[in-house]
């Protein structure tokens, strides 16, 4: 590997093609988890352990995992090593653990991670699907931290749980709220869009198209939308 791909490897899910902010995944962790400073710290670090580990296994694998259960042993993968970092979290930091709550153990489907798996550590090496582990990891945890910066300092007077006293009387309370996440996650994705000036790849749809588990769900979403045709097809 060359020095300068190693880097654009590494440096290109910070900003250029960060997780949240420009491919826009992740989305339902970035708003629920980042109302707190530690809590989204917490968040960012578990998911890049997730991730770095399952790439680095996943391409490690890569050339015998059958193509066509692919997406199913990369969710094993992912769950297998989910487990082992809620455990360690539940042993070692429960505070952490009673904050992030559920979101924790839904790593295991976060777009993010299974994304990574699909697109990258399925088809290049262990040292570049860790690279791209570690880059996309920063960049997820960077930009949870700084969501929940604005979202905690502004909204709650406080910071990691810290109080600031001074901000009280002018905190914005609808910022720790739902509505508040979005348009703090709204400013934050224009504001990458003007400090790249429109160069980082835009997500032109937000269909199926760009799931990686679309081809294996088509089926089952054909039937849903028209049950007479799958009738037909059981009796065929």
């Amino acid at each position: 590997m060359s020095k300068n791909n190693n880097w654009s490897i590494l440096l290109k899910g910070i900003l250029k093609e960060n997780p949240v902010l420009v491919l826009i995944l992740g989305t339902c962790p970035t708003l629920a988890t980042t109302t707190n400073v530690a809590g989204a710290f917490g968040m960012g670090i578990a998911a890049m352990v997730v991730l770095i580990c399952s790439n680095m296994l996943i391409s490690l694998l890569r050339k015998v995992i059958p193509e066509n259960v692919r997406i199913p042993c990369y969710i094993v993968v992912i769950a297998g090593f989910v487990t082992i970092v809620q455990m360690i979290v539940q042993a070692y930091l429960p505070p952490l653990y009673e904050m992030l709550g559920v979101y924790l153990p839904l790593i295991t489907v976060n777009c993010i991670i299974l994304g990574r798996a699909e697109m990258f550590a399925g088809k290049n090496s262990v040292g570049k699907s860790a690279l791209d582990g570690v880059g996309m990891g920063l960049g997820f945890t960077l930009a949870l931290c700084a969501m929940a910066t604005i979202r905690e300092v502004l909204g709650a007077a406080s910071f990691a749980g810290i109080a600031i006293p001074a901000l009280e009387p002018y905190k914005i309370e609808v910022l720790v709220k739902a509505p508040g996440g979005m348009l703090v996650y709204g400013l934050l994705i224009a504001l990458v869009f003007v400090i790249t000036q429109g160069k980082a790849p835009l997500k032109k749809s937000f269909s199926c198209a760009g799931c990686p588990n679309a081809k294996h769900c088509h089926s089952a979403c054909t039937e849903i939308a028209d049950p007479a045709n799958a009738e037909t097809k059981e009796v065929q």
